[in-house]
């Protein structure tokens, strides 16, 4: 029987006795893990207590003051594309059509009253 239905069984949870569910029960459970509860617990502890502190080196990511850090192989990639796709946007979103509703409704009510005779129709300079 699993621990579920000793459980099950000790809280009245079960049709079946707990008396009857003890008596079939296995007298040794057998673990999982390949590691014993014993040893995993050492490795735990032993964990808890390493030194996680790196002591200051003295250069940021190791590289003296005064000396030039080697590309890599992406940066020239991401640069491109990044820069270059912020520069695509920028020029996409300044040339976007104007679709707000107030130069919709100006447009409308100037092509109304031009209709209606209220407003002259712009004369053509070209």
């Amino acid at each position: 029987m699993t621990r579920l239905a000793l459980t099950r069984a000790a809280n009245g949870l079960s049709a079946i006795p707990s008396r009857a569910l003890l008596s079939s029960a296995p007298a040794q459970c057998r673990s999982l893990s390949s590691t014993s509860r014993k040893a995993a617990a050492v490795e735990e502890h032993h964990d808890e207590h390493h030194d996680h502190f790196d002591p200051p080196g003295g250069w940021l990511w190791g590289i003296k003051p005064g000396e030039k850090p080697e590309k890599e192989g992406w940066e020239t990639i991401f640069y491109v594309g990044m820069f270059g796709s912020l520069g695509l946007a920028a020029i996409a979103y300044a040339f976007k059509p104007d679709t707000s509703i107030q130069t919709w409704a100006l447009e409308e009510a100037r092509r109304r009253l031009e209709a209606e005779g209220i407003l002259k129709e712009p004369e053509d300079k070209s």
